[in-house]
């Protein structure tokens, strides 16, 4: 691997790899030189004949990976690049109708088929009798209708769901390091062919199968593909697997194989994962799981009652198992669905791409964030200063940034950013007097890289190291000598903020003594949006923490420019135990916790640092949010509850991340966590309406069905009042429309973080649903008692109404109860204390206007009866009324929840103050 100056050109072209493949492979013929034959496909070729393992897809690996140091020509790449294809894996086809069918076979939508096939039998039975079936099928039909709706609604919002992300993940093409022709560059990863010399560094994927080439041994993540959680050694000549990352050292390897040829390809559908919806889908369960319960006790109790007095079998049935369906939320996927795909949505617009949808939730109840520093907080962009204090006499500036460059890999492309400083600051060309001989790239745990070169001319050889002052001082041989001045010098920069990297080389020989050389000095500065970002997390109630490997002094000194605390501590007091023991060990948080807790940051931490606080602060309770850019972050954000990559972060740091945002500055997070916090509210006010929903309706059936006795009033009617089947339906029908624009409602993002609390949930909708049951119950009694000249009903001057009619009047004060909870169950002031959006109110109106046509004009038989618009207008009027009276049971319950503590009276977010600061902010950075 020894290499330096200029790129030897005139070794043998790679061209003629393919020449003495097998014509029939389609290669090219090494003595006709006639062109490849495209047989692959755009996913890295595929073969349908049976290769053995000395053969790639008909061509020999012998000669195909037998590729020279310089690497492969363009002219031959761009010839295997049409044999073999692009280095993508095969896109899965997804079946659309097969997935719409299994929509139809879910609980749910079966619940509604075992409904339509009850329903179904009774009208062939009534056909069989002699009887009429016709109101029979109209409730067959209407069911089917609902079957539909809620289906097709649910699965067109989750084809929606992930167009804008999978537009995002799109923009961030992989790249990957080539040598071709003896040049080194970057390029698309797509467009790596086999044979290509890639090189592999820390914190950048594998982006092919690749065999390493002679040099030191790597560390690879595999836990994508194997599951093993520790990064395995890996030799010259192992392969290393696409979809790997490089944790730890540098090399260069060959590609032994592309896109769907890859063990990543062969294997993609067996290691996909599932994405999860986390903390707000186990609220769901456990909602879904009592709602049914409690509905199965109730129309349980009512089946029996109802057969006990006679009423026939298959009606009864019908009817409970209608009610069933009517009293659980059937919508409850499709509201799930999108109201966090609308969220991500919104985070896309902001160029944040979501790689796990319940990260967004976890995110409103987020009260830490540790945060690195370098790439994170600052921008990774240093500006390297005047001062350069140099320790050996004889050299000056250009002598130390000189070896400060041999100290990387000049010829390639800059790996970081303390690269780019070095080699930005030099004359290329005069590097390219040396040979480089041997390497050792950065390494976080070392915090330090080093080189041996020779020199072309003089035949002399050096190490050259460049790094953490500290760790190369402790190196050098002149340290005796130099100390005092070094460490004087790195702590009045680190005091003013300035960064520090330290430069040492050998004397007389590789193997001579290390002396220290002198130390470069550079700014990081925070990003523009930094402070702003800080300073309105601490205000969600969100404590930020710095995690770096920097300098204390200049960790205190970023804090302080930064407006955070500066209680800052080194990694003295926390253990840097190994990755095995961390996963393993569960008193982090009882050992740790309070130190990591009251700390405002850590300074000089390793990896394993940063991963036992954020597992600490977890054992502790806390939700913990991590932000970071590089292979030493990966670890952390891949333990943290939300793990945040920033533009520009590593690879590895991307695979680790939940959220990854794709434009520079932080803003984005405030947005995330004023979106999580909204979403979370329109979560929890669909579960409180839900619930109220429901024992309005189970409980006033099983009460109708038990305790009221219309024969009591009028012996034609029957002993139990219920309402038909087609009734249950339509009020579900247009439940369901009204639930679904919940995820579109304005809401006010809470000042703190949230947190799931169903007992109290189980009160507030009580005191709303409650109330809405009674005033159903009281209707109920007026109106069966009409028939009485002498009753409350006759005394108001309203209308003798038939059964019929009373059904129909039920049938409008339910369904009007049911929207008017919708407002009730959206803050926790009256009702009008915050506008709707314009979609809560088209749906309201929708849905209402539908109801009320049906009452006056009801078209679907089953013995109903429409009623006169004037009764329809005093059931408006009623209903509104108690929606009043149901707002202050509301408003009157939460007042006693914060009376006893129970409740925490919070602010909610002040978005157009949010959003004119940061604007104001984005204006000062142009200006």
């Amino acid at each position: 691997m020894g290499r330096g100056g200029a790129p030897d050109t005139d070794g043998n072209d790679a061209a003629p790899l393919l020449a003495s493949t097998i014509s029939s492979s389609g290669a090219k013929n090494r003595k006709t030189n006639e062109p490849v034959t495209a047989k692959g496909d755009t996913y890295g070729g595929s073969s349908d004949v049976q290769e053995d393992d000395n053969l790639y897809m008909g061509v020999p690996k012998s000669e195909l990976l037998n590729t020279p140091e310089e690497g492969l020509s363009e002219t031959e790449a761009a010839h295997r690049l049409t044999r073999f294809g692009y280095n993508k894996l095969r896109e899965k086809e997804e079946n659309l109708w097969w997935k719409l069918f299994l929509e139809f076979v879910q609980p749910m939508p079966l619940m509604i088929w075992a409904a339509i096939a009850i329903e179904t039998l009774e009208a062939l039975l009534k056909s069989s009798r002699g009887e009429d079936p016709s109101d029979s099928w109209i409730d067959v039909v209407v069911l089917i209708i609902l079957q539909l709706l809620n289906v097709l609604v649910g699965f067109i919002e989750e084809l929606k769901a992930g167009d804008s992300i999978a537009a995002l993940r799109d923009s961030l093409k992989p790249e990957a390091t080539v040598k071709r022709g003896g040049r080194v560059y970057n390029m698309d990863a797509t467009e790596l062919v086999p044979g290509d010399i890639v090189c592999l560094g820390a914190g950048g994927a594998i982006p092919a199968d690749c065999m390493l080439r002679q040099g030191k041994p790597i560390q690879v993540d595999q836990a994508a593909l194997t599951g093993e959680s520790l990064p395995v050694t890996m030799h010259a000549g192992a392969e290393a697997k696409m979809g790997s990352t490089v944790t730890r050292g540098e090399i260069e390897a060959t590609v032994s194989a592309t896109g769907s040829q890859t063990f990543f390809g062969k294997t993609a559908d067996l290691v996909q994962g599932v994405d999860e919806l986390g903390h707000f889908e186990k609220v769901l369960r456990e909602i879904m799981i009592i709602l049914v319960a409690a509905g199965s006790i109730i129309c349980f109790i009512v089946f029996c009652y109802l057969l006990n007095i006679g009423v026939d079998f298959w009606e009864v049935l019908a009817f409970n198992v209608v009610l069933l369906v009517a009293s659980i939320p059937i919508a409850l996927r499709v509201v799930c669905t999108t109201t966090l795909a609308l969220g991500c949505h919104e985070l896309a617009a902001e160029r944040a791409i979501v790689a796990r949808l319940s990260s967004v939730e976890e995110l409103a109840g987020m009260t830490i964030l540790c945060s690195d520093k370098t790439g994170t907080l600052t921008l990774n962009k240093m500006m390297l200063q005047e001062d350069l204090p140099i320790f050996v006499n004889g050299l000056n500036r250009e002598d130390v940034l000189q070896l400060a460059a041999l100290a990387a890999k000049w010829w390639e492309p800059p790996k970081d950013a303390l690269d780019t400083l070095v080699l930005n600051a030099v004359d290329i060309r005069t590097l390219n007097e040396y040979d480089q001989t041997d390497y050792m790239p950065f390494d976080p745990t070392i915090k330090r890289t080093e080189s041996t070169v020779v020199n072309k001319n003089t035949g002399k050889g050096m190490k050259v190291t460049k790094g953490a002052p500290n760790v190369v001082l402790d190196m050098c041989d002149n340290k005796a000598q130099v100390a005092a001045q070094v460490e004087s010098k790195v702590t009045e920069l680190a005091h003013r903020g300035i960064r520090s990297l330290a430069v040492a080389r050998t004397v007389g020989s590789p193997d001579g003594p290390l002396e220290f050389v002198g130390i470069l000095t550079f700014l990081d500065p925070p990003r523009p949006d930094t402070k702003h970002t800080i300073d309105c997390a601490d205000d969600f109630g969100v404590a930020v923490k710095m995690i770096t490997g920097d300098h204390k002094a200049i960790a205190v000194e970023t804090c302080r420019v930064l407006g955070m605390g500066t209680n800052v501590l080194g990694t003295d007091k926390l253990p840097l135990m190994d990755a095995r023991d961390l996963e393993k060990c569960t008193t982090l948080g009882k050992d740790y916790g309070e130190l990591c807790r009251g700390a405002d940051g850590f300074a000089q931490v390793y990896p394993e640092h940063k991963y036992l606080i954020v597992e600490a602060l977890r054992q502790q309770g806390f939700l913990v949010g991590m932000t970071g850019d590089g292979v030493n972050d990966a670890p952390a954000l891949k333990r943290a509850d939300v793990g945040i990559a920033v533009q520009g972060a590593t690879n590895a740091a991307q695979a680790a991340a939940d959220i990854v945002l794709t434009e520079p500055g932080l803003s984005t997070i405030v947005t995330a966590i004023v979106t999580s916090r909204k979403i979370f509210q329109r979560m929890k006010n669909f579960v409180i309406y839900r619930i109220a929903c429901t024992e309005q309706l189970l409980l006033f059936f099983f009460w109708s069905c038990i305790f009221y006795h219309p024969n009591e009033y009028n012996e034609d009617w029957p002993d139990y009042f219920y309402i038909p089947v087609i009734a249950l339906v339509t009020i579900t029908i247009l439940n369901d429309g009204t639930i679904i624009s919940v995820a579109y409602d304005n809401v006010n993002a809470s000042q703190l973080p949230e947190k799931w609390d169903l007992n109290i949930l189980y009160i507030v909708s009580s005191a709303i649903g409650l109330t809405a049951l009674l005033s159903s119950l009281i209707l109920l009694s007026y109106a069966l008692s009409s028939v009485d000249p002498s009753s409350g009903w006759a005394g108001m001057g309203l209308p003798q109404l038939s059964y019929g009619e009373i059904q129909c009047l039920m049938y409008l004060k339910i369904s009007l109860s049911d929207y008017f909870s919708v407002f009730n169950s959206r803050c926790k002031g009256w009702m009008w204390t915050r506008a709707p959006s314009v979609v809560l109110v088209g749906a309201f109106i929708l849905a209402t206007f539908a109801s009320t046509m049906l009452s006056v004009y009801w078209p679907f038989g089953n013995g109903m009866e429409g009623i006169s618009w004037a009764l329809a207008f005093y059931v408006w009027m009623y209903v509104m009324f108690w929606a009043i009276v149901q707002d202050a049971a509301k408003v009157l319950t939460y007042a006693v929840l914060q009376n006893i503590g129970w409740v925490q009276s919070v602010d909610v977010i002040d978005e157009t103050a949010l959003k004119r600061s940061r604007d104001q902010l984005f204006d000062v950075q142009i200006g």
